[in-house]
């Protein structure tokens, strides 16, 4: 496929306009186009939402007259302050009994399938026991759990109750749930005896006295079998196996679902800990359920019975974006494990998958290793691919048509678990331009600003939403007065939140996204987003990745950069000017890094990012304060008093 810069890559055809949920949606407003519906959902704020209610129906025992309320301008809006719903009834909706709830692949180890009947007896079953074990509304049930069907049941079951539900994935290490559940001390905590990774079995059990010790406050800890087989292991008063849990209300058949308003606290996620001990950031349910709803149903346009896959782990936000798809009737596609070789797309196949989530960096590791499954995979079910987690570059759109499929809309999504959603989205009805996030998040008026707080078009700045959402946080666990919650986002504009993010609005209307703006590079006052250097680097086959960081050198600010090499490469004079003129040709002089420096591997959280402000810090000599929150924390040791930075 040739690319043209003028032409989109992909244009949905006449058919999938008019099929579309937003087509309906439209229809529903009296309004023609998505620009012209977008600037009614930011001009007219209450009316917008009452209708995403009506059109995504949701269930309430009441939806009360009242929509907005902002007594503290866009900063903590309440939205349906009268309403009383319960976020896991609208995901436990009536469906049919047979139909595909949940299916999971534990790597090419353990395969499961539980129905929406299956699905509905097991919630109702641990509802009760968790309300016998003393839940009640308010309370913080966790799970220290992977990516399996019984982690999507512990949680509609807490949620069921009016309870709020946080997670962490196995891999953090004791120390890592610590610094987390440790702040928000949970009462039930629900775990698996163990998973698998690239193969292996990681046991878990060993690490129950560590938890107990570390959460006084726990009263039970719920162990599953991660293979589903029958579990043993030295009886605890205060440990019960998932089956042990379940089997006295077996036979109960309904769910009383707690009615709790809009603004009730529903979920914990927690910021990555890359500078100190996470941020503890509240949910709220009729928030969560509202936006979740838009973007499954008018940005993704999910319908019943489609089938969809987020490559995620129960640490990161998508895990909870990807479980809300129950809400709109879709099949939640469950892996567990590492997703190298092409696992993923054999599971595309074989389990039919209609939208596939991934991050950028496992597109751009399957360029590098010319993966192509449009050779090997039949993917005639397959309508769209969500990447997110990181910039998208053009070559990984080019990518995705070339080597994936030809026919699918391609979201580049950009969000973060401070509003457990997206501020630019994909769109079904606009067409997919190279590089580009297709459109801003209907209700949310996103926009670019420059540093005099001037909304700028085709200009790089900071990436702000001026209206409020449902979907803000409700607070900061221990936040007194909000003061943290309200210096992270509002201190930079008046009424505005300011996300965090170097990008550009382009003019399509779409968005480029160029990193986080505290990463940005800052050589001679010229501000640089990190991802127009991963761009051009990674386009030269001897590298593998890279990253960019500014080092404080004789009263001004250096670009160094790392770069991990493919085996059996090293890094040459003729490689490092190779490097550099790639990035002074195609971004420019002041992007060409001072310092380029061969590293055998780059830091990362659990949920893949890089850590650009962890290694800035340890060139600096600066101490890395919270390693718990990485991957692979000793990779930051090679970044240590490195001779090449001292001259």
């Amino acid at each position: 496929m040739k690319v043209q810069e003028n032409q989109p890559l992909w244009t949905p055809t006449a058919r999938q306009i008019e099929t579309a949920n937003l087509t309906a949606f439209l229809k529903n407003v009296n309004l023609q186009s998505y620009r012209e519906l977008h600037q009614w959902s930011v001009t007219h704020i209450e009316g917008f939402w009452r209708e995403v209610w009506d059109f995504c129906d949701v269930i309430s025992s009441k939806k009360g007259k009242q929509t907005l309320e902002l007594s503290q301008g866009i900063f903590k809006p309440r939205f349906f302050e009268d309403a009383r719903l319960n976020y896991a009834e609208n995901l436990l909706r009536p469906r049919p009994t047979e139909q595909d709830a949940l299916v999971f692949w534990g790597e090419d180890k353990v395969k499961r399938k539980l129905s929406y009947g299956e699905l509905y007896t097991q919630v109702t079953a641990l509802a009760a026991a968790l309300k016998s074990m003393g839940v009640q509304q308010g309370d913080h049930v966790a799970g220290y759990v992977p990516n399996t069907p019984e982690a999507v049941v512990a949680m509609l079951a807490a949620t069921s109750l009016g309870a709020l539900w946080s997670s962490c994935s196995p891999d953090f290490g004791v120390n890592g749930v610590l610094d987390r559940f440790g702040q928000t001390k949970p009462k039930i905590l629900f775990m698996a005896d163990g998973y698998y990774y690239k193969g292996k079995w990681f046991d878990c059990i060993e690490r129950i006295p560590a938890l107990f010790q570390g959460f006084p406050a726990l009263e039970q800890i719920i162990v599953f079998s991660y293979e589903n087989k029958p579990l043993t292991f030295p009886s605890q008063e205060n440990v019960k196996t998932w089956n042990e849990a379940l089997k006295p209300f077996q036979q109960i058949q309904d769910i009383d679902f707690a009615q709790v308003p809009f603004n009730h606290p529903l979920f914990i996620l927690y910021t990555s800990g890359t500078t100190g001990v996470p941020k503890c950031i509240i949910h709220g349910t009729g928030g969560v359920l509202l936006q979740h709803l838009k973007e499954h149903q008018l940005h993704s346009d999910i319908k019943p019975g489609d089938r969809v896959f987020y490559f995620t782990s129960c640490g990161w936000m998508m895990w909870n974006w990807l479980v809300s798809s129950l809400a709109s009737g879709a099949t939640l596609m469950l892996y567990d494990g590492c997703p190298e070789g092409e696992i993923l797309w054999q599971f595309a196949e074989m389990e039919k998958i209609t939208h596939f989530g991934t991050s950028a960096k496992y597109i751009d590791s399957l360029q590098k290793t010319a993966c192509r499954p449009i050779d090997s995979y039949d993917l005639k079910d397959l309508r769209m691919i969500l990447s997110t987690g990181s910039p998208l570059a053009p070559e990984g759109f080019d990518y995705v048509y070339k080597a994936i499929k030809i026919d699918l809309c391609l979201a580049s999504i950009s969000g973060g678990a401070d509003i457990v959603s997206c501020f630019a989205l994909g769109c079904p009805i606009l067409p997919v331009w190279r590089g580009e996030l297709q459109s801003p998040g209907l209700g949310m008026n996103v926009q670019v600003f420059n540093e005099t707080g001037k909304a700028v078009v085709g200009q790089k700045g900071e990436l702000v939403c001026t209206t409020p959402f449902p979907s803000m946080p409700l607070y900061f666990w221990g936040d007194e007065g909000d003061q943290k919650y309200h210096s992270t986002y509002f201190e930079t504009y008046s009424n505005t939140w300011c996300h965090g993010d170097y990008a550009e609005v382009t003019s399509h209307g779409g968005f480029i996204i160029y990193g986080r703006s505290d990463a940005v590079l800052n050589p001679g006052g010229v501000r640089i987003g990190t991802a127009e250097i991963y761009r051009q680097v990674e386009k030269i086959p001897e590298v593998l990745e890279s990253l960019a960081v500014g080092q404080e050198w004789q009263g001004d600010v250096r670009v160094v950069l790392f770069v991990v090499l493919q085996k059996k490469t090293t890094l040459t004079d003729a490689l490092k000017n190779q490097i550099k003129q790639q990035i002074r040709l195609n971004a420019s002089p002041r992007h060409v890094p001072t310092k380029i420096i061969a590293i055998n591997e780059i830091p990362r959280t659990l949920s893949g990012k890089m850590v650009e402000l962890a290694v800035r810090e340890v060139i600096h000599g600066r101490e890395v304060k919270n390693k718990a929150s990485l991957a692979n924390p000793e990779a930051l040791e090679l970044f240590k008093n490195l001779r090449e930075l001292q001259e």
